[in-house]
């Protein structure tokens, strides 16, 4: 099998370890950069994952670099094709994503800042919260073109809203078909016109009150793992999310996923990173693509919008 392309994961927690591995297990790329500012720590998790090639069949190399906040150790991560931002404080129980902006924001800077001096032609590809305030963040301290630079988010949430959806109608996820668009956050706007089981349509299947309550459940997924896991959050569905996002990247595959991206003129908004079904291929995002939506759907996508607007233009500061 022909390999190709690097990618850096930077921050090795939960979630970037795991997003390293899965883009290791893809054995589609030539080779994984697992950065932390824990000495020895990525490292370590690179021999770690490495001694588990031969047992599930796969010849990517990963690497390991521990760096400073002075940029030291990322000369490792150059020319990267793609770099996975995980870096940053997870939330607590009780906290929302926003309580974050301020710690996270100091390191989501200096890291865009060193990806741009040692890859400038990398897409990069955020998921540090608070998601679309620190995706507008990025590409800010990166100066990329804004298709160069997306958040994941909108894959996240969509795969929540699909579980959800096949556990109450007790089918497999396989026949379930769903979308969420809009922020990463309280605006989140789930798209209930475009969900089908089974390709019924959900409101064939569902009564109006039991999908506003699989809609709420979907908005309130992540807080609801974190309350349950007491420290930490989410990284089993997110790091899937993110890996899928590189590899669309890596092949040049074009898909079209819900992620967070800049919208210029799409559904008459224009001007901020929004949740919204995009074609992903090596230079990025190649098309933000338009879906029918209900009036009511559009207008909680344009609230939505109004609402990280908002947040982003302030994160220039930061």
């Amino acid at each position: 099998m022909s390999r190709t392309g690097k990618v850096t994961v930077v921050g090795s927690g939960f979630y970037g370890s795991t997003t390293a591995l899965r883009l290791a297990e893809y054995n589609i790329f030539e080779s994984v950069v697992l950065t932390d500012i824990v000495e020895g720590k990525p490292e370590g998790l690179a021999l770690d994952i490495n001694q588990s090639r031969s047992i599930e069949n796969f010849e990517t190399k990963v690497f390991g670099a521990t760096t400073t906040s002075d940029g030291a150790g990322y000369e490792k991560t150059a020319s990267s094709d793609v770099v996975v931002i995980t870096a940053g404080l997870p939330r607590k129980p009780g906290m929302s994503r926003m309580d974050l902006i301020g710690v996270n924001a100091g390191i989501v800077r200096g890291v865009a800042e060193n990806i741009a001096k040692h890859s400038p032609n990398a897409v990069v590809i955020v998921v540090s919260n608070p998601l679309d305030e620190m995706t507008a963040l990025a590409q800010i301290a990166t100066k990329f073109p804004h298709n160069k630079v997306m958040g994941q988010a909108g894959i996240l949430d969509t795969a929540r809203f699909t579980n959800f959806v096949a556990e109450k109608c007790k089918v497999e996820v396989s026949v379930v078909k769903t979308l969420t668009l809009g922020s990463h956050g309280e605006t989140m706007v789930p798209v209930p016109s475009r969900c089908t089981v089974n390709g019924k349509a959900l409101s064939d299947v569902l009564s109006q009150s039991e999908i506003s309550e699989l809609v709420d459940k979907t908005r309130n997924g992540g807080a609801e793992i974190v309350a349950l896991l007491k420290t930490g959050s989410a990284y089993y569905a997110p790091s899937a999310a993110a890996a899928r996002m590189a590899k669309a990247v890596i092949t040049d595959s074009n898909e079209v996923m819900p992620v967070c991206a800049w919208v210029n003129g799409e559904y008459g908004i224009s001007g901020v990173y929004l949740g919204v079904e995009a074609q992903i291929g090596k230079n990025g995002i190649t098309k933000v693509m338009e879906t029918n939506l209900t009036s009511d759907e559009l207008s909680s996508l344009k609230v939505a919008a109004e609402a990280v607007r908002a947040k982003q233009a302030d994160v220039k500061d930061l």
